[in-house]
């Protein structure tokens, strides 16, 4: 798993993306992180949060 990180990282060098797609990829990394740190402060919305759906089997 390592050795294929490594490889990708290789060709990103090797070929990097144009500025626009590197700045669209940070911004999404970005507003991941900040959603997390919400998230683990306790301040995410509760209309925001996901709920667990209670899982039944159906039995013929």
């Amino acid at each position: 798993m390592f050795g294929h990180w490594l490889i990708r990282l290789a060709l990103i060098a090797r070929n990097p993306p144009s500025p626009k797609k590197a700045m669209v990829v940070g911004a999404v990394v970005l507003i991941v992180l900040a959603a997390a740190g919400l998230e683990a402060l306790g301040l995410w919305p509760d209309w925001a949060q996901a709920e667990k759906m209670p899982t039944r089997i159906m039995r013929p």
